[in-house]
This record gives C-alpha cells, structure tokens and sequence, in this order.
C-alpha cells in the first residue's frame, strides 16, 4: 500500500495545483473516475497486453458523465498511458487530503441507528 501512496503523491499534487481555480469540479470528476478505476474488471482490463490504452480511455470516458474538461481527459491518459490506473483510487484520495488542508476541512462519516430527519442532519452539520 505504501508503493502506490508513493506512485500517487506526485499525480495527487500536480492535479491539485493544476486545478486550483476549480476545486469542485475536479472533485466530481476524479471520484467518479477513481470509483470506475477501482473495478477489478476495469483494471484487469487495463493490465491485459492486447488491449490499447486508447480501448481502456475509451471504456472509462464511455462510462464518466463528468469527464469533459481537457485537464480530466489529459489527467487519465497520461494514468493510462504510464499504467498508473491502479493507483487512481489513491491519488483520489490524497487529492481531497490536499482539498481539505487548503480548505481548513475535514472529510467526516456519521452513523446513527435511526434514521435522520432534515431538520436534525441540518443541526448535526451546523456543530461540525
């Protein structure tokens, strides 16, 4: 696990700088992404020799709804192209670790044994 933390950190950082000016928009885009990446039969896809890397981009923007921008598409070929695929799922995540530093957030998960109302999860947001 700490080889792909280290293949992901420079891609996490460099889209991160690349996509200051629209933070969200690349959030949406590269968890979608991550999520399909993370797919054993898109990655052995991926990993099969006889397959081209222009048949893997076309499987996964087929599949995106938001990978329109050129900084996406650009973004996942030079993964694909360096068979860096696998490592998307972390680069994600190390992205949204670079997204809330800057942001002075945190991502949070909250479970409850019932089921919450509006006015409780807008309170609940309210005190985190």
């Amino acid at each position: 696990m700490a080889e792909i933390a280290t293949i992901a950190r420079p891609y996490a950082e460099a889209l991160f700088k690349a996509s200051l000016s629209d933070l969200e928009a690349t959030t949406n885009w590269l968890e979608e992404i991550a999520e399909i990446a993370a797919d054993n039969q898109v990655l052995q896809l991926a990993g099969n020799p006889k397959v081209t890397d222009e048949q893997v981009y076309q499987l996964l923007s087929s599949v995106a709804k938001n990978l329109k921008s050129d900084l996406a598409q650009n973004f996942v070929r030079a993964l694909i192209e360096n068979g860096r695929l696998v490592a998307l799922p972390e680069i994600a995540h190390q992205f949204r670790v670079l997204k809330n530093t800057q942001g002075g957030t945190s991502d949070a998960v909250v479970g409850s044994a019932f089921s919450v109302d509006d006015a409780s999860l807008a309170q609940l947001q309210g005190a985190l």
